[in-house]
């Protein structure tokens, strides 16, 4: 295994694609994890963090559907979730380039 922290910041960076073309955040991270997570260092924990923040963002945006029927409460959860899905990668980004673990708040452990 060798280290490359260039990969994992652009696995992390990758997650903005959805912000830019609409699709491509989950997808694109998701391949640069399967493909590399045995063979560059610490991969595999950034990309079950990935991962587990896509995919909770996913259900939060799901729950929040709904709740745009109450008051608009739903929609200051989605603004929310966009504000996270923009933010947290680019820290986490920086996170890594730096050899620190990543931190996602609020995600749901689907990998561990």
């Amino acid at each position: 295994m060798k280290e490359d922290r260039q990969t994992i910041v652009l696995t992390h960076l990758s997650q903005l694609l959805d912000l830019v073309t609409g699709f491509g955040g989950f997808i694109v991270p998701l391949v640069i994890w399967v493909v590399n997570k045995d063979k560059i260092y610490d991969m595999d924990e950034h990309g079950k963090a990935i991962m587990n923040f896509q995919l909770s963002m996913f259900v939060y945006a799901i729950i929040c559907v709904p709740l745009i029927l109450l008051i608009g409460l739903g929609l200051l959860g989605l603004i929310l979730i966009g504000f996270a899905c923009l933010i947290f990668p680019i820290i986490n980004a920086i996170k890594a380039n730096n050899g620190e673990m990543p931190n996602y708040p609020l995600s749901i452990e689907f990998f561990k």
